[in-house]
């Protein structure tokens, strides 16, 4: 049987997974399954919308793939998730990890996760773009029998994401007046150099199997950039979708969970969201340099601001 390739998108959030698993969406053969990961609790339990536009319910494609999972039980595999998941197991999976031992221990559900991706792949493409981004999860991909996991590591600067967090969003998926997540810059930034670190630890030894983007660089090349990643995806696309120098023309996608931007269609224009180059107050910078300062350098970002004026005082939601 020919394994399901997946190209894993890990790292931090708000670091453009988004966008760029939308792009690699339109690419002949790759199909954008968003954060594959919550589909057992957004997806088949909560019914919240398709990338299409659809209840997840009433999607032709996903209702195929779910037509295949006999007999699983959605509950129980979201709870074992957020269980096998979490923060506190990452120190234990790193050492498995470095002793040559599997990552994530077996578990009864995994069986019903391969059959996931199988599915998809038979029904949607060869290349399934997964942009759940915790490492954790990507290790648990990588030891499923049936998967060849390559994983797309993509890291912004994480002045740019702790300013991200602090915007206010609805929540994906809802009809009411949440919003998505908004932890404190503090938070941001270690949740940024963890998650990126653990990648690094994972992958970035297998060249093969381990690919780094900046955001940035995504946004200053996007056509060049998109063409890398596929050929490292083992794909030669004939046709990109970019219309013009950095403007992209996305179709629909079917994918599950993830940023509300997930839903964008037509032309859209890439740009550097640089308001945080000004709007961040001098305390969050400082304090999200300090944390994050082992890995800036690795990832080529300066430690020191660049000469952007500061345009207003710190609110404290940005503390």
């Amino acid at each position: 049987m020919t394994p399901v390739r997946v190209l894993y998108l890990a790292g931090s959030g708000r670091s453009g997974s988004t966008l760029i698993t939308t792009v690699l969406g339109q690419l002949d053969g790759v199909f954008a399954a968003g954060e594959l990961r919550y589909l057992w609790q957004r997806g088949m339990m909560e019914n919240r919308p398709c990338g299409c536009g659809a209840p997840f319910a009433e999607c032709p494609l996903w209702s195929a793939v779910v037509a295949e999972l006999f007999g699983v039980d959605p509950a129980r595999i979201a709870a074992g998730l957020r269980g096998r998941l979490r923060m506190r197991g990452l120190p234990g999976l790193l050492r498995r990890h470095r002793a040559g031992a599997r990552p994530v221990a077996p578990h009864p559900d995994d069986d019903a996760i391969a059959a996931l991706y199988a599915a998809v792949a038979r029904h949607a493409g060869p290349v399934i773009v997964d942009s759940s981004k915790l490492p954790p999860y990507g290790a648990l991909l990588g030891a499923l029998p049936g998967v060849e996991l390559r994983v797309l590591h993509v890291v912004r600067d994480p002045r740019a994401t702790a300013f991200s967090w602090r915007r206010r969003r609805g929540l994906d998926g809802t009809d009411d007046d949440r919003l998505m997540s908004r932890p404190p810059v503090w938070k941001a930034a270690l949740l940024w150099l963890v998650w990126n670190g653990a990648t690094l630890r994972l992958w970035a030894g297998r060249p093969d199997r381990y690919l780094r983007v900046r955001y940035e660089d995504f946004v200053a090349a996007p056509a060049e950039t998109t063409r890398r990643i596929a050929r490292f995806a083992g794909l030669a696309p004939a046709a990109l979708p970019f219309t013009a120098a950095g403007t992209v023309r996305l179709a629909p996608t079917h994918s599950v969970a993830g940023n509300p931007s997930r839903h964008r269609v037509g032309a859209v224009a890439i740009t550097d969201d640089a308001e945080w180059r000004r709007a961040l107050s001098r305390r969050a910078y400082a304090v999200v340099t300090a944390l994050t300062a082992p890995l800036l350098r690795r990832f080529g970002y300066p430690v020191r601001r660049a000469p952007h004026p500061v345009g207003r005082a710190a609110r404290p939601e940005e503390e």
